[in-house]
């Protein structure tokens, strides 16, 4: 049994979703609009200010997709009122990460600069405090386009085992590895 699933997603005022042709589902809010496609054996009501996912039949199949259009869904209305927010730090000497517009420049340990371009949909903001480790905050609606431009990032130069060197979520603990072992 899915509980995910079963528990309706509230919709807060200011918030409008419809259900157009082709089982699409329109979230609009004061921060934007989104639309996510539903599967077509996946019913869905919306009525007295919540949204419910009625699903088929108890095939695995229907029961996970069940738990996950409720949280896509969760997580739409979420991204249209409050917005979605990921930090990544740059832990390593010479790092650098500096920003025009939504073209990222990076300086990571390579022999030359890596330039990433930043989805329209997203803001990126970059920042170095003294003292503090260069920080790159990523702002959008859209959770998934959130997650995955910060894990392709974070892919550049990923932290290493022994020092803990690279691009790390902020509040991301890395285990450390013992080096090697110092003489008898």
């Amino acid at each position: 049994m899915s509980r995910i699933g079963k528990k309706p997603v509230a919709v807060p005022n200011g918030v409008t979703i419809t259900i157009g042709g082709d089982n699409v589902l329109t979230v609009k809010g004061p921060k934007g609009e989104l639309k996510q496609a539903v599967d077509r054996e996946i019913k869905v009501e919306i009525a007295d200010g919540q949204v419910n996912f009625i699903r088929p039949t108890d095939q695995i199949r229907h029961r996970a997709l069940h738990g996950l259009y409720r949280s896509i869904t969760a997580n739409l209305v979420k991204g249209v009122t409050e917005g979605y927010v990921r930090k990544l730090e740059l832990i390593g000497v010479g790092f650098k990460a500096s920003n025009q517009g939504n073209l990222l420049d990076l300086t990571l340990g390579y022999s030359h600069n890596i330039i990433v371009e930043i989805p329209k949909e997203l803001k990126v903001v970059t920042s170095q405090e003294k003292g503090q480790n260069p920080m790159i905050t990523l702002e959008g609606i859209d959770k998934q386009l959130i997650g995955q431009v910060a894990a392709k990032v974070r892919g550049l130069r990923k932290p290493e085992p022994y020092k803990g060197k690279g691009v790390r979520y902020v509040g991301e603990v890395v285990r450390k590895k013992a080096g090697k072992a110092a003489g008898k």
